[in-house]
């Protein structure tokens, strides 16, 4: 089975994928692994995966990883009359992993787009603490939705009430102001900011459509200021009855080359930081993808500033 994330060159934007741009591996592994220690046989790696009912196992020393082995490598090892060999001899040694505080995006990346059938989860410090596969991610993004919509209900009366501020606030011009301050390589928090932001547009009753789009944006708007920050930044929602505008702005170095920068892919992320997962340089692409407007402002020493912008079209706030 493949999985992948849909078509984000437009604005559209499911529950499921928002899941995806939001969700840690963590959330989503199985954290009891069958592993495979170094001295096995293949002979017993076949009995274990038919007592176990699976088709593969990493092949684990210590706590690290050192290869795969799956069920074609058994049977391999049985039409080659190679069952008394080491598990070592015929595992593989190529093995893809991901860190357990790296997003869905890139379980979904290996699993759908390079053909991996499963991923060994790791921590900090390169242990195994987990394993995903297309049926570990799909059962545990249903139950996140199902959560989601028991959520929802539960909110009810609150997004009724909130619903009614522009409603029963009476000015020539309304709007309500949110403010985040967000510190630099605060990844403990990564990702607070952005799911405040979201209930509160939820309690407002904005369309869902709308609400995903800027729960994508603002979160990979908050990940940039937790990676490139030097001593914190700060993020502020405005909500309209025509449009939600949203402004970052950050103390860190700048960026010197903007059109540089807005390539996807391109990443001035710490290495440090790429190995756990995050600054893979889809950020501001994901952003201009979901957004109206993306205007994106910085200069070398000045630090950065963004602003985005969503209109609800030809609805007001009023309306919805």
């Amino acid at each position: 089975m493949k999985i992948i994330p849909g078509d984000m060159s437009t604005q559209e934007i499911t529950k499921v994928q928002e899941l995806i741009y939001t969700t840690r591996v963590e959330s989503v592994m199985a954290p009891n692994v069958i592993a495979i220690d170094p001295s096995s046989s293949m002979g017993q790696v076949k009995d274990l995966m038919r007592d176990k009912h699976i088709s593969g196992a990493p092949v684990v020393k210590g706590k690290q990883v050192i290869g795969i082995v799956t069920i074609r490598d058994v049977i391999r090892s049985m039409e080659e009359g190679k069952l008394d060999f080491l598990v070592t001899d015929l595992m593989t040694t190529d093995v893809r992993t991901v860190s357990k505080d790296s997003m869905v995006t890139d379980v979904v990346k290996n699993l759908g787009q390079q053909g991996f059938s499963r991923l060994p989860v790791v921590d900090q410090n390169g242990d195994l603490v987990g394993i995903v596969t297309a049926g570990t991610l799909i059962r545990s993004l249903l139950k996140q939705m199902d959560k989601s919509f028991q959520r929802n209900e539960a909110e009810k009366l609150y997004t009724y009430r909130a619903s009614h501020i522009f409603q029963d606030i009476s000015s020539d011009d309304t709007s309500l102001l949110l403010r985040f301050f967000v510190n630099e390589r605060d990844f403990d928090n990564a990702g607070k900011a952005s799911s405040l932001i979201k209930r509160s547009l939820q309690r407002l009753m904005l369309r869902p459509q709308i609400v995903r789009r800027v729960g994508v944006a603002v979160y990979e708007a908050e990940m940039n200021l937790v990676i490139h920050t030097d001593i914190g930044g700060e993020i502020t929602v405005e909500v309209r009855k025509d449009r939600v505008n949203i402004s970052t702005v950050d103390h860190g170095p700048g960026i010197g080359d903007l059109k540089q920068v807005l390539q996807p892919g391109f990443s001035t992320a710490p290495e440090w930081i790429r190995d756990m997962g995050f600054g893979a340089g889809m950020g501001l692409a994901n952003i201009r993808r979901v957004s109206d407007v993306m205007k994106l402002t910085s200069a070398p020493g000045e630090g950065t500033r963004l602003e985005i912008v969503f209109n609800f079209q030809n609805e007001s706030l009023d309306n919805m």
